[in-house]
């Protein structure tokens, strides 16, 4: 890679700064758009339409007939193979023909703030647009005490690694598609998922419950969540009130202000957090847990007692669908039961009847519903969908994995424009996928890992003085969020990657 000369690095900074000064003075004449306008303007601009929108119907499809309509690719967007990045020539990923896509944001890489680009590249999305420029928040799951890559007012414990970077994407900025990036928040442990927001931020989340009980390095407790904004310096604090737990992604209904949370254990409970203040979680609130009304098929044993509960994650009836109510977790910052180092969130709703998943990962509002993911639930343990109603209170099972050929653990989910999901696997296999699900039931890759810089590969590159020569393909894809006619993804490898992706996604379903 050539070194920039100090005339374009200057260049560059003040490119920076201008796109920072234009989103500061755009947000505050509020005339940031959120993510979930998915280019439909108007569509959801208020909390009336969005409590009006009608679902998308996967509720007929039924866990045994979604899993039935699995075919090798799209019909409309046709067969996989290796696309040229735009931005390095490299053959990093296999999509469809007429798509293409731009790489950024590479492990090492030097942000405009001077900091390298962070490692292990995880969830993400678009919280805010203004004047075809897109604000993106990006996650690095990194869980070591090697310190904050942050500045001292951007940080929440000196000893940790992890946190979030922002990043500017403007495809019509004298032709340069990725504009701009810099840190945002540090001194988290594992920032695996989160959530956008309707106030132009994203809600990043700390899955893990590791404090001074599991390491004397550590200055504070952690698994928590955190605001970072699109534009304007983040403030590191914990957003207690959201719970102690193995947090993996939020999803906010902007009808409400509710923020639904997902946790990355199992078992593991799906929660609900209703604000003091809507759009202010820094102000408090209550937290409670999804209980199903249903027969109790599990037990878990809690202090040496026996509490009957539901899972999830067991064979289940084709259409699978359940009444919800809700318990109230009245200690949301207690990290562990007395004895051990976890569960004492979780336990709370357990000891009341709730319900569990298996592994709840990525969360998203879409259409007014809230769709979950439970990464290793099923008979065959590769994942399931479920569609959660805030409006007639019900949980549905719209989709179930029954071999990992067809879908392997999906993990990160996001909801695309034209109604369907793309799903992101985190499971075993060679070779790690972008799905999408459809409305009426059809699952199929839409996009493959192509990084194996072996000889045998594409061949071993340099960046950033590191030397890259494994096979990558592996390796998780995470964050997938849409806007206009973007996908924007990372992977999560060696090195972490983001991209922007585009392409005819008129011809088929996402």
């Amino acid at each position: 890679m050539a070194t920039q000369n100090n005339g374009d690095h200057m260049t560059t900074r003040d490119d920076h700064i201008d796109l920072i000064r234009h989103l500061a003075a755009a947000d505050a004449r509020k005339e940031l758009d959120p993510n979930w306008t998915l280019s439909r303007r108007g569509f959801i601009k208020s909390g009336i339409a969005a409590a009006a929108a009608v679902a998308m119907p996967y509720s007929v499809l039924g866990s045994g007939q979604a899993r039935a309509e699995n075919i090798p690719f799209s019909p409309d967007y046709g067969p996989l193979s290796p696309v040229f990045d735009e931005a390095t020539g490299l053959p990093l990923l296999n999509l469809p023909e007429g798509f293409k896509y731009w790489s950024y944001g590479w492990t090492g890489d030097i942000m405009d703030d001077g900091i390298p680009t962070p490692s292990n590249h995880d969830g993400m999305a678009v919280v805010a647009v203004n004047n075809g420029r897109y604000v993106l928040v990006r996650n690095h799951e990194k869980g070591g005490v090697t310190g904050s890559f942050a500045a001292p007012e951007l940080t929440y414990d000196p000893a940790c690694d992890g946190g979030t970077t922002n990043l500017i994407f403007a495809p019509n900025s004298r032709g340069n598609k990725w504009a701009s990036s810099r840190a945002s928040i540090s001194g988290t442990i594992r920032n695996c998922a989160g959530g956008p927001t309707p106030w132009n931020s994203w809600i990043s989340c700390e899955e893990t419950t590791n404090g001074l009980h599991t390491n004397p390095a550590y200055t504070k407790q952690h698994g928590y969540c955190f605001d970072v904004p699109a534009v304007g310096e983040a403030k590191p604090i914990a957003l207690v009130d959201m719970g102690c737990f193995s947090h993996e992604a939020v999803a906010v209904n902007p009808a409400t202000g509710i923020i639904y949370e997902t946790e990355d254990s199992t078992p593991s409970g799906f929660y609900r957090f209703i604000p003091n203040v809507p759009g202010k979680p820094a102000m408090g609130g209550k937290l409670q847990m999804m209980k199903l009304v249903v027969a109790p098929n599990a037990t878990r044993t809690i202090n040496g007692v026996s509490y009957p509960y539901y899972d999830t994650g067991v064979a289940q009836p084709a259409g699978a669908t359940w009444d919800v109510e809700w318990v109230d977790i009245e200690e949301p910052n207690k990290p562990f039961i007395t004895g051990t180092t976890y569960g004492g969130v979780v336990s709370q709703g357990i000891m009341q009847g709730a319900a569990s998943l298996r592994r709840g990962e990525g969360v998203w509002y879409g259409n007014g519903i809230i769709y979950v993911c439970s990464t290793s639930g099923g008979v065959a343990g590769r994942g399931q969908i479920f569609a959660y109603d805030p409006v007639n209170e019900t949980f549905s099972l719209v989709y179930e994995s029954a071999d990992r050929n067809v879908l392997d653990n999906p993990d990160n989910i996001a909801w695309s424009p034209r109604g369907s999901l793309i799903l992101c696997e985190d499971g075993s296999n060679a070779v790690s996928r972008m799905h999408g699900l459809t409305i009426d039931g059809k699952i199929f890759p839409f996009c493959e890992n192509n990084m194996d810089f072996r000889a045998e590969g594409m061949g071993s590159i340099s960046r950033n003085g590191v030397t890259y020569d494994r096979n990558q393909r592996g390796a998780e894809f995470a964050g997938a969020t849409f806007q206009d006619e973007w996908l924007f993804v990372n992977i999560q490898a060696n090195p972490g990657i983001t991209f922007a992706i585009t392409g005819p996604w008129g011809n088929g379903a996402l």
